[in-house]
């Protein structure tokens, strides 16, 4: 059920791939609130995912892009403004990416030329994306801009590898970027850290089962979903939020603010008590490795 709480606002949508994407669901409830916005991915996204699709059903277009490139977001931009015919109200940068996650390359045996590649995709293109919209002077007043964070900003989780410094990275440059755009152009930007969530990209990171598991045993309320992700970004997207800026806003069910929770506490008893036997995790970990 929508609210109309973004009813006549535009805004810009990167990353939605599929129907699993957090971006996807963003997309369909910015449509139900009222929103008009267009699509951007990658090339290759586009032609392996849905979002043509999603551009279909709300008669909109996607306009391809690879947002470590400058000219090709100035074409999402020039598109975006011609198609709406003035400026927008809201930007989503769901983007991100680690060639070094993909290739199991432990942190302290980095590539260093996929680091630079996973800074570039998942932190800079944020700091691009935001330098073409002042460029353009593309944003009202009072609009709003969110980027998809993470708490390995904050926290070192295994395997997470060199998107925690990414994340890091997303982060000051809403800070860094928030307070500019804020002085001059009552622009408001910030970034949600989410529950981990079964994504595309997400759901094909070793171990990303265990970590789903462990951080809904530990977050009160349990993960966050993409669709409660979806209705918290409509919150920051709409005018209810408008002395919100510059910062980094945890969606995470309460995990963030964990220590132990009496249910993660069980399961590492448990394994304690059969720390000999195949069942145990533990064991099954150090095997694999």
């Amino acid at each position: 059920m929508g609210y109309n709480l973004l009813k006549g606002k535009k805004g810009i949508i990167f990353g939605a791939l599929n129907e699993k994407s957090i971006a996807w669901k963003v997309a369909e409830r910015c449509h139900e609130e009222g929103a008009e916005f267009t699509l951007s991915n990658t090339p290759i996204a586009i032609r392996m995912g849905n979002s043509s699709e999603l551009a279909k059903q709300f008669d909109t277009q996607v306009i391809p892009a690879d947002a470590t490139k400058v000219e090709d977001i100035e074409n999402v931009f020039k598109g975006t403004l011609e198609q709406f015919n003035g400026k927008i109200d809201f930007i989503l940068h769901s983007i991100g990416m680690s060639p070094n996650v993909r290739k199991r390359k432990p942190y302290d045996e980095l590539n260093y030329d996929f680091f630079q590649k996973t800074l570039d995709i998942s932190a800079l293109s944020f700091h691009k994306v935001l330098q073409t919209a002042k460029k353009f002077d593309a944003i009202n007043e009072w609009g709003s801009v969110i980027a998809l964070s993470y708490i390995a900003a904050q926290r070192t989780l295994f395997e997470y590898n060199d998107m925690a410094d990414a994340k890091a990275a997303l982060e000051s440059i809403a800070r860094s970027f928030g307070y500019i755009y804020g002085r001059e152009k009552k622009i408001r930007i910030n970034t949600i850290s989410q529950s981990p969530t079964p994504t595309t990209a997400g759901s094909g990171v070793k171990g990303f089962g265990g970590l789903l598991d462990f951080t809904e045993r530990m977050s009160p309320l349990g993960n966050a979903t993409a669709e409660e992700c979806a209705d918290y970004c409509v919150t920051l997207f709409s005018d209810l939020t408008r002395k919100i800026t510059m910062q980094n806003l945890y969606h995470d069910g309460g995990f963030s603010s964990m220590g132990m929770s009496y249910r993660a506490m069980q399961m590492y008893n448990k394994s304690l008590e059969c720390k000999d036997c195949k069942e145990n995790p533990y064991n099954q970990e150090l095997e694999e490795e």
